[in-house]
């Protein structure tokens, strides 16, 4: 009997890397070195993207970065983050503090999988995602939401910006009557009747292909919802590169909708870029008002413009911000042209301002049914109310929506629409904060802190919320 040989493979050679050079990436929570703050170490191999995953795994616990300094040279990354929780105190959850150790080492092998071309679809029992982006006009995120109810869509799950005359816009659905996904042919017929409503008032003359492309609805295949494998930062993320698409880092489009960034903003907001020749590094400094995500929209839209981070540092002060990234282009290069230097200063402007709104935020929760937020949407229009950001979530039977507003002249809003909408929608529970979205990310949502935005914005809330005491039995804060 011939005897067969065959070659014998160590089961420990696979990880004789990692034990020879430590783990490809690790995570170190340390709340001893420093007495008001933790301190988020991460060493790992370094791959394209993977700052941003690491700021998404941090903002998506609502940590507020404090201070960072990154360095990815030689093949290698390096981070130190300096973060608190909301309420300002040092994470000391264990169940935040195994999520960000566990989800930045599963973030870097999605960028490695993502790099052998692998795709991920929906799933088939998801709801569908439908990404719209548009010249933005008074009311027109109220007619989308009516358009849906009128083909029998119950919406699940929204999320829209509206930036510089532009529209973007993450709509999940599915079927009225099943609550079940909606087949590919009725989801063909609903993409056109949106993209109808989005060009309504399009000029013939304007119908150029640039124009076009920009008011579009399609699918968004491997979008998953928030909570299904989804978070909130791959939606705004999608958003930034929607935003983006659409070129909302040009001068606004005068379609009737007013460009919603106060003039004092716009001074404290400063974006330098000059070059390193020595380094071969091109120089971003940015300065603006501090708030909240503030770092992932500018790494994110770095990213998204395909530069790579070199080292990076930026330090919180009070109420202000600076950030400075060591960039090159993907293929190697710093920036070489003047033209080059301004759209990227463009860009990151307009990432900074899309969050940016003088005005009211609204809370409402009730229970779900078809059609509530085009109720809820047509009242704000037929009030005159402008809806500059929207963030709509339904569980349990419930539906949570949460809109930014401003008042389409630019006037002080009236309370009617209040009346308005308790009368069309019954018992709903609301909260109404008052605050701009540009308050210091060092402090949380409080209507009673009148040191961080102005006394006008002050007097405002306090009469909304007594109008709302009034009208409801049951007015509870969400």
């Amino acid at each position: 009997m011939n005897r067969v040989c065959s070659p014998y493979f160590d089961p420990d050679f696979d990880s004789l890397a990692e034990r020879i050079n430590g783990p490809k990436c690790r995570v170190t929570i340390d709340n001893e070195s420093l007495e008001n703050c933790t301190v988020v170490k991460i060493d790992s191999v370094n791959k394209q993207g993977l700052l941003l995953e690491v700021v998404q795994v941090l903002t998506d616990t609502n940590l507020i970065i404090l201070k960072g300094y990154i360095s990815s040279d030689a093949g290698w990354f390096m981070d130190v983050f300096h973060v608190k929780d909301e309420l300002g105190n040092k994470v000391t959850n264990q169940r935040v503090v195994n999520y960000i150790q566990k989800a930045i080492g599963a973030n870097r092998e999605r960028i490695e999988k993502s790099k052998t071309g692998s795709r991920k679809y929906l799933k088939c029992d998801e709801a569908r995602a439908i990404e719209m982006t548009g010249r933005d006009r008074p009311g027109l995120f109220s007619e989308i939401s009516a358009a849906l109810a009128d083909l029998h869509c119950n919406v699940v799950e929204a999320h829209a910006w509206s930036h510089n005359a532009r529209l973007a816009c993450v709509v999940y659905i599915s079927e009225e009557s099943t609550d079940k996904p909606i087949d590919h042919n009725r989801l063909a017929a609903i993409e056109d009747h949106l993209t109808t409503v989005l060009r309504a008032t399009t000029s013939p003359r304007s119908t150029n292909e640039e124009t076009v492309k920009q008011q579009e609805v399609k699918t968004a295949y491997g979008l998953n919802p928030e909570g299904d494998q989804g978070t909130v930062t791959d939606v705004e993320r999608r958003l930034h590169q929607l935003m983006l698409s659409v070129r909302d880092f040009e001068s606004p489009i005068r379609m009737g909708s007013p460009r919603l960034v106060d003039s004092k903003e716009e001074k404290m907001l400063s974006v330098c870029i000059e070059n390193c020749h020595e380094k071969g590094y091109s120089i971003v400094s940015i300065q603006c008002k501090d708030r909240k995500r503030l770092m992932f929209d500018t790494v994110c839209t770095l990213t998204d413009m395909q530069y790579v981070i070199f080292h990076a540092s930026v330090d919180f002060r009070g109420d202000y911000a600076f950030q400075e990234y060591f960039i090159r282009h993907v293929d190697g290069y710093a920036m070489s042209t003047e033209s080059e230097k301004e759209r990227v200063i463009k860009c990151l402007e307009a990432a900074i301002e899309r969050r940016v709104c003088e005005g009211i935020r609204l809370e409402l929760c009730a229970n779900n049914r078809i059609g509530l937020l085009s109720d809820i949407t047509r009242v704000l229009r037929e009030n005159g109310l402008a809806v500059v950001r929207a963030d709509i979530a339904t569980e349990g039977g419930r539906a949570r929506n949460t809109f930014y507003l401003r008042d389409i002249s630019g006037n002080n809003i009236d309370m009617k629409f209040v009346k308005s909408m308790k009368t069309e929608m019954g018992e709903i529970d609301v909260a109404v904060n008052n605050e701009t979205t540009t308050t210091t990310t060092t402090t949380t949502t409080n209507t009673n802190n009148s040191m961080t935005r102005p006394s006008s914005f002050r007097s405002l809330g306090d009469l909304m919320k007594s109008q709302f005491e009034k009208l409801s039995h049951n007015f509870v804060a969400i």
